[in-house]
């Protein structure tokens, strides 16, 4: 009888012992909390589960402080994963630049050439790929034109600090000066700011775009009380943005990017490609929103072309 007993015992500990080889790790960093990046993180999540990864999560979120992105860095050194998620893109600088050993897929980097994330977009090299979430400024800018036609200047609030912040705007400005349109610049340094850069640019602007940019886009309210308490419109480079109260935005659906970046990782985890080799992704298709309330409590009318082909309306 005892010697059943061990026996069962030890396959009990075999079986245990191969659900733990079975079970990956994965560490995620995320510069801050808004809802478009936590929607990447919880589609990677849930996509991971759907194809059944069994994986161990170790979230760490940096709260707005590079400096403490640098440090959950460190730490995931610590953790030994078998894949790293780095949402956004200092995010990703900081684990690419500590850790070269364990495969890396970003999301939600808007340049990461420019970042100096990848060498290439076809071909990344070294640990790393994942997807660019590189805004289509040209068609937010006509965006804008279609709900305010008269515009002559646009004011536009953001981090300076934030690389994929400064890439965007100057896009934006490129295709701004072709349509003779005035780029008002409001830049700050942390969240606090956003309220008084927004009130900085009422008079300026004859409306505000605000792209995807973390530190504003966790500050948005601010924007928007000042938006509303002078009747100026408010456009953002996320969808997310226009649910908390902008007018309207045409951009990606970050949980679906987030989907998409774990079948990146799946075919690492699963399959063993090597990131290297993996072209850097990026979603085709665009969402449009529409904030009713918004755009009314902001002295502005909806036209009819947008209603029509809203992907969500929002009143």
């Amino acid at each position: 009888m005892k010697r059943i007993i061990m026996a069962m015992c030890l396959v009990l500990l075999f079986a245990a012992a191969a659900a733990a080889q079975d079970t990956k790790v994965v560490s995620i960093t995320q510069i801050v909390e808004h809802p478009s990046l936590d929607a990447m993180r919880e589609g990677f999540k849930d996509r991971l589960t759907e194809l059944g990864i069994k994986a161990e999560f170790k979230e760490h979120i940096a709260q707005g402080n590079p400096a403490t992105s640098v440090q959950i860095a460190n730490q995931i050194m610590g953790e030994q994963p078998d894949l790293i998620l780095a949402i956004t893109t200092p995010s990703a600088q900081h684990v690419v630049q500590k850790i070269k050993d364990r495969p890396i897929v970003f999301t939600g980097v808007t340049d990461p050439v420019g970042a100096g994330i990848v060498a290439h977009l076809d071909k990344p090299g070294a640990n790393v790929t994942g997807m660019t979430d590189m805004s289509p400024m040209h068609k937010h800018l006509e965006l804008v034109r279609e709900f305010v036609p008269d515009m002559k200047s646009l004011g536009v609030i953001y981090n300076a600090g934030e690389p994929n912040s400064v890439t965007l705007i100057n896009l934006l400005k490129q295709f701004a000066e072709k349509e003779g349109i005035a780029v008002e610049e409001a830049t700050i340094a942390n969240s606090s700011g956003v309220y008084q850069a927004a009130k900085s640019l009422v008079g300026r602007a004859d409306a505000i775009y605000i792209p995807l940019d973390n530190t504003v886009i966790s500050a948005l309210e601010s924007a928007i009380k000042v938006c509303r308490q002078n009747q100026l419109p408010l456009f953002t480079g996320d969808t997310d943005s226009v649910e908390r109260g902008s007018v309207a935005a045409l951009a990606i659906d970050y949980r679906q990017m987030g989907i998409q970046t774990a079948d990146i990782a799946a075919r690492i985890l699963k399959e063993g490609t090597d990131p290297a080799t993996m072209p850097v992704e990026t979603i085709k298709k665009l969402q449009l929103y529409v904030n009713v309330k918004a755009a009314e409590s902001m002295g502005l009318d909806v036209p009819a072309s947008a209603l029509e082909r809203a992907d969500k309306v929002i009143k």
